[in-house]
């Protein structure tokens, strides 16, 4: 039997990491930009929230349409939008133009995600799903590994648009890529019926859109009390892990009063660890343990809840002034964090009733971008008001401990929701 999976979730993951130096390019280049447009920490956060508007605005739209429609022409679409609105960043003038810029790349970018959990559950079979979903999900953190220290060079040599020039040219590659080489498991011919058996007899979910009709499963699956766990659980990892794409290398430029380019060195060790415990621990880990027959539920639960727990380390870094210190406090919290989304993000896939997938993911993913908006400006305007970014770490861990308790009591088990029956 092929691999012809595992070539599809590398694409996958190769495309989650040229889409995060979209997202991070602007963190990267928070001090240029501040000495540029004369901006406050406030300001600056709003800057580095506006992402997120169009993004977490769309997550319910989109996954309704990546279940209708489907994961390749909506992700084909998204990736040739996304690069051109990473290019515009570098000729607009103005925090009003990049704002808009920025709303624009987070618009297409929104099927990402979802749509990249959707395509895990059409290619991959239950026992294999951890570690293909660590395979995109790792791939957030990978990028923060490449792509930070990529864009600071890319900011020295060439001021900050030349940083958003590097990144907009890569993600043109990869569209012309994914175009190329992604097809859904019925239609690829590269997949012999071998592996393609393998796959659907293993609980793979199936292609289609579920019966019914759209808005009639979306209310549906809105009133289940699964999705609700998992949604408040994963919003709260989301809270944390957008405070530390947005702030962390102006934190260490602000606070720490490091430059540009050494702020980008430290930044990567955090990443570099969560890239490791997402592949080791929240996939292949995951897989192991189910595959030797330990109950999946209290598997993925035990692990997801350790990894929030671990996110606690956040406050430690509230009460440091010492920058190495910082950093080991925040490489524990997000190698713990890093870890439980790749049990969050497989999630969708499980419960989900069948046709459903993108819909249950983008409920998840909407609450947990809402709070990637709060997450910048909340801290952006505690650090300005303060002049510390101390409280913003300690509000992190309380909105930590909130998700935390959504996932050990809402969310009793992860199997599949029963498909409604619509008359």
């Amino acid at each position: 039997m092929r691999n012809r999976r595992w070539g599809i979730a590398l694409l996958i993951g190769i495309g989650v990491v040229i889409n995060y130096f979209d997202r991070t390019n602007i963190s990267v280049a928070t001090k240029p930009l501040m000495s540029d447009f004369h901006l406050t920490d406030g300001q600056m956060g709003i800057l580095l929230s506006s992402f997120g508007w169009s993004y977490a605005l769309l997550q319910i739209p989109i996954g309704t349409l990546l279940d209708k429609v489907g994961v390749k022409w909506l992700m084909r679409i998204g990736t040739l939008l996304w690069s051109a609105a990473t290019l515009l960043t570098a000729v607009v003038s103005g925090m009003g133009f990049i704002i808009v810029a920025r709303v624009l790349l987070g618009a297409a970018e929104a099927p990402a995600f979802p749509g990249a959990s959707k395509a895990t559950g059409y290619w991959f079979p239950r026992q294999e799903r951890g570690l293909a979903t660590s395979a995109f999900d790792a791939a957030a953190k990978l990028s923060n590994v490449i792509g930070v220290p990529l864009v600071a060079w890319s900011v020295m040599e060439w001021g900050w648009r030349g940083g958003f020039v590097v990144t907009g040219i890569l993600s043109f590659l990869f569209a012309i890529a994914y175009w190329i080489w992604y097809r859904d498991p019925k239609e690829d011919r590269k997949l012999t019926k071998a592996e393609y058996d393998f796959i659907v007899e293993g609980g793979a979910q199936e292609t289609g859109e579920a019966p019914g009709g759209v808005m009639r499963n979306l209310g549906y699956v809105l009133k289940q009390r699964k999705v609700w766990g998992l949604t408040i659980g994963f919003a709260a990892y989301g809270y944390s892990f957008y405070l530390f794409l947005s702030w962390l290398p102006g934190y260490l430029e602000n606070q720490m009063h490091m430059s540009v380019l050494k702020s980008g060195w430290y930044t990567v060790v955090p990443w570099i660890i969560a890239t490791l415990t997402d592949i080791i621990i929240g996939g292949w880990l995951v897989d192991y343990l189910i595959k030797r027959g330990f109950n999946p539920t209290r598997v993925r639960k035990t692990l997801l809840v350790i990894g929030m727990v671990l996110g606690l380390s956040v406050a430690g870094a509230a009460f440091t002034n010492n920058p190495n210190v910082a950093i080991i406090f925040i490489s524990i919290a997000l190698g713990g964090l890093a870890f439980s989304a790749p049990i969050g993000w497989s999630i969708p896939a499980l419960i989900a009733p069948k046709g459903t997938v993108g819909t249950v993911g983008s409920i998840m993913n909407f609450v947990n971008n809402v709070m990637g908006i709060a997450a910048p400006i909340v801290t952006g305007f505690i650090a300005g008001g303060t002049g510390s970014f101390g409280l913003g770490f300690l509000v992190a861990a309380v909105v930590l401990v909130i998700g935390i308790l959504s996932y050990l009591f809402l969310l009793p088990d992860m199997e599949q929701i029963k498909s409604p029956s619509f008359h």
